[in-house]
């Protein structure tokens, strides 16, 4: 899997070197697959997820788990914000770029081939996800960790552990939560 990746990664790369966002690929595969089968996200609920996740102009949104990129498209589209997607799968990391491409978004996203629990993301100010409740709760200690205070987490269907959401919506029969970072406390 992670000479296929990288050969993937420097095959695009040769095609399109002037290509920021595919650059992105060159960093080492990730040393492990899927841990999720991909589901793509329906577009009502993605806009509900901004919704809750008040996304607006000046954030950055990072989507763990990204798959086609629909979630950081998105809210590129709608809010001109810098959005990155993280993903493992180098099939759903083309994907996303090309549909980036096709949204005419590239200038604002950018996908990441790497492990989303080794990833940096630190910067974002709103986090999307749609784990299963195993992963999230798995991601919750570096999401705490990491975030500045007041970064708002929103997922698709399924909880982080014990940590109880601030807000939940009901979208046509799908969940979606969200949490916000607290402030660090002295130990």
């Amino acid at each position: 899997m992670k000479t296929h990746a990288l050969a993937f990664a420097l095959a695009i790369m040769i095609a399109c070197p002037s290509s920021p966002a595919l650059a992105q690929q060159a960093r080492p595969a990730p040393n492990r697959g899927p841990d999720v089968i991909y589901v793509p996200t329906p577009h009502e609920i993605v806009d509900a997820m901004l919704k809750l996740g008040e996304v607006k102009p000046g954030d950055v949104l990072y989507d763990l788990g990204s798959g086609d990129g629909r979630i950081p498209i998105a809210a590129a589209k709608q809010f001109g914000v810098r959005g990155v997607g993280i993903d493992i799968n180098p099939e759903r990391i083309a994907e996303a770029n090309a549909n980036a491409k096709a949204a005419g978004v590239t200038g604002l996203v950018t996908f990441r081939l790497e492990d989303l629990f080794e990833a940096d993301f630190r910067e974002a100010s709103v986090v999307t996800l749609y784990l299963l409740p195993s992963l999230n709760a798995k991601l919750m200690p570096k999401l705490l960790s990491d975030l500045k205070p007041g970064t708002r987490i929103v997922s698709h269907a399924f909880l982080m552990g014990d940590w109880v959401p601030e807000q939940k919506v009901d979208v046509e029969g799908g969940m979606i939560y969200r949490w916000t970072v607290p402030a660090k406390t002295a130990p």
